[in-house]
């Protein structure tokens, strides 16, 4: 029986649009959105490192920078970095009517900019039992350390857990550690497919 739910963040319980602050930089550089988009995906492993933690905001702010001709200082960059999120209302409904039967825990690649401002725009996500961040473990989903950890500190068996993430890869990783795995998109009614796993609202877990 599963007694744990794991939910990723972005685009799940948050909607997010790297669009959105792509076009809200572009007048602080030479750069189009689109042109902004290349250079971020030629340089992912800057934005890897970032979520793993073992980049400062300070050497990303300097790297995007250099990368871009940016003219925004520090805290204008970030003011645009971080605010790209909404409120996924249905989900975050799903899950308050599932916290008093079930163990809750967040497991998100983020990094530490992005969370703080999370914590402070949205501070009714923050239902949850136990929190893994990639910043904070130098490791990002699908790393079996993730699952690990995050099944070590609900005292969850991976077959009493059910993982849920928008990444495919995401769900492999964790399908591959023993855990029960659903994808999660815009078209998919997520209360019927934890029903049919049979995770409900009102349900004992005892």
């Amino acid at each position: 029986m599963i007694d744990t739910i794991i939910s990723d963040l972005g685009n799940v319980l948050l909607r997010f649009d790297n669009t959105i602050f792509f076009r809200k930089l572009a007048p602080y550089t030479a750069h189009s959105p689109e042109e902004i988009r290349r250079v971020t995906h030629d340089n992912l492993d800057l934005a890897v490192l970032f979520e793993k933690g073992a980049v400062s905001p300070l050497d990303f702010y300097r790297n995007v920078k250099e990368l871009l001709g940016l003219t925004a200082g520090y805290e204008e960059f970030f003011a645009l970095y971080v605010d790209i999120f909404t409120l996924n209302p249905s989900v975050l409904d799903l899950y308050r009517r599932l916290r008093p039967f079930y163990k809750m825990a967040l497991l998100s690649s983020t990094d530490v900019m992005r969370w703080t401002f999370i914590k402070r725009r949205f501070p009714e996500i923050l239902i949850f039992d136990a929190y893994v961040l990639s910043f904070d473990q130098g490791a990002m989903k699908p790393d079996p350390a993730v699952f690990r950890e995050v099944l070590g500190l609900t005292e969850t068996r991976p077959e009493a857990a059910v993982f849920i993430d928008d990444l495919r890869d995401n769900i492999e990783g964790a399908a591959r550690m023993g855990l029960n795995a659903l994808v999660y998109g815009p078209q998919i009614d997520l209360e019927t497919e934890l029903a049919g796993l049979g995770v409900k609202p009102g349900r004992s877990n005892g």
